[in-house]
């Protein structure tokens, strides 16, 4: 008995409940309210039986009338003259009724009486203490009938439910879109007027929502609270972990219609589902271009602004998306994740992985408009077109020479350097490209995967196979502009301008 009464000294029903305003009680949902009613009843019950408290608050005397904790009958003189008559001593603030003075003061005080061990985190009520500390114990009370899944508070079970019953009460009147609660129809109202009431404090980036802003700082803090219990890995959002975890359970529970395949979350469905519409429901403001996703567009500004945010630690090489760093750390340590079923040959990425199929299925996606020739790549459709345009857009800084494509610079590049970074291992011989090297590397093993069709005749290179062809066909591209004299290959036609010029071939 003795230390019940100790206990009662320390312990009142105000500091295991939660108090609201009365505009904040005004802004709950009938939903909300019921559920603030049933745990107010429930805590001051096990209160009681444990002993702690003696006089019934006058809250609870509402509540077991069915009343509710605010009345409009309550304080009608406050309502009308906005009369605020208790003030707090030390910032001089007022408040309507003495509960909200009392849970204002408490952000004066500096003196936190229930700390968590475990994260040392402090609070100033017990009620908040016991609601953090199942963050650390995933003690789930609340189990779902329908679905299994489980929730460690009420109110969580609760908005869950809706998604078994359906009931959206609430109806977007611009799109007719509806909603299971106010709060969710609110912010969905904002992608519709673009309202961002949530600025970042630090980068003053603005989003609709607060849930938004929250996940945002997390890229200023790096916090990732969300952990995987099966690898350890952490995430800055729940739905990031719960896409991850289908990784180890193997579930992928959406299924397109069209084609069968499946993904791991509903988003990734929709975003495929637009392969088979050609819906592209995302523009670029500057180049009008067109996106299946907003990550795809997000991804494109930066090819407008230049931005780079990605950096290599090793080599200080800057990347605009977080997947390309990750490739690129590949090439340091020489992880190759990715390997191909049919040849065994193995990549650093994924993307590099299902380009290198193509070369077993023969598959090229990307056809040229104007000439309808196929490209296994749309980033070699892409410098193909500039044949057609004549476009160059790539021009070396020491000699002025312009090329059509990146990596035709960054290979010319190197006749200036004198950089060689391929070597064969047999003979150690250096090459300007990897293509070269490969070539070179036949010579080796004798191989010939380049046949001609119409004699049978073997090479170690897809070029050498072309210049042969013309053997055939009589085809002669390479034109003499001073006497019009016609050649099938280059080299012919360098050899033959030494005659104009009167430079001795070497």
């Amino acid at each position: 008995m003795r230390g019940n009464v100790f206990l009662q000294r320390f312990i009142s029903f105000e500091d295991v409940t939660m108090d609201f305003t009365r505009e904040e009680w005004q802004d709950l949902e009938d939903a909300q309210k019921t559920l603030y009613k049933d745990v107010m009843l429930e805590t001051y019950s096990n209160l009681v039986f444990l002993g702690y408290c003696i006089a019934k608050p006058s809250v609870i005397l509402k509540l077991e009338q069915g009343g509710d904790p605010w009345t409009l009958e309550e304080c009608p003189i406050l309502s009308l003259t906005g009369e605020k008559p208790y003030e707090c001593k030390q910032c001089k603030e007022t408040f309507f009724q003495n509960s909200d003075l009392t849970v204002h003061q408490r952000s004066h005080i500096v003196e936190k009486f229930y700390e968590n061990k475990v994260c040392e985190k402090m609070f100033y009520k017990k009620s908040h203490f016991t609601v953090h500390q199942k963050s650390h114990t995933r003690e789930k009370f609340y189990e779902c009938g329908e679905c299994g899944k489980s929730f460690r508070f009420k109110s969580a079970f609760s908005r869950h439910w809706v998604i078994h019953t359906r009931e959206k009460a609430y109806e977007c009147e611009q799109c007719r879109k509806r909603f299971s609660s106010k709060s969710y129809l609110t912010e969905h109202q904002r992608s519709h007027t673009g309202e961002k009431p949530y600025a970042c404090e630090q980068c003053r980036k603005a989003f609709s929502s607060k849930g938004y802003l929250t996940v945002h700082r997390r890229t200023h803090t790096g916090e990732k609270p969300y952990e995987c219990e099966q690898c350890r890995k952490r995430f800055s959002q729940k739905s990031s972990l719960t896409q991850h975890q289908r990784i180890h359970t193997g579930g992928k529970r959406y299924e397109c219609e069209h084609c069968a395949k499946t993904f791991s979350s509903k988003g990734y469905l929709t975003v495929h589902k637009r392969t088979h519409t050609g819906e592209k429901t995302y523009e670029c403001e500057p180049c009008r271009k067109t996106f299946f996703s907003k990550g795809h567009l997000t991804v494109h500004n930066k090819t407008h602004i230049g931005e780079k945010p990605y950096e290599c630690e090793q080599c200080r090489k800057m990347f605009s998306r977080k997947s390309h760093l990750i490739a690129h750390q590949r090439t340091h340590t020489g992880e190759k994740l990715y390997e191909c079923e049919q040849c065994g040959k193995a990549f650093s990425s994924k993307w590099y992985l299902t380009v290198h199929k193509r070369t077993h299925t023969g598959k090229k996606p990307y056809e040229c408009e104007q000439c309808r020739k196929m490209f296994s790549r749309k980033s070699h459709l892409i410098a193909h077109q500039r044949t057609h345009t004549g476009e160059k857009l790539y021009e070396c800084e020491q000699c002025g020479k312009a090329f059509s494509s990146k990596w035709y610079l960054t290979v010319h590049k190197r006749t200036h350097t004198g950089e060689k970074p391929y070597e064969c291992e047999q003979c150690r011989k250096m090459f300007l490209q990897k293509s070269h090297l490969t070539q070179h590397q036949r010579i080796h093993t004798g191989e010939k995967p380049y046949e001609c069709q119409q004699c049978v005749k073997t090479f170690s290179s897809k070029g050498y196979l072309t210049v042969h062809k013309r053997t055939h066909t009589g085809e002669k591209p390479y034109e003499c502009e001073q006497c019009r004299k016609m050649f099938s290959r280059k080299s012919q036609l360098i050899e033959h301008q030494r005659t104009h010029t009167g430079e001795k071939s070497l």
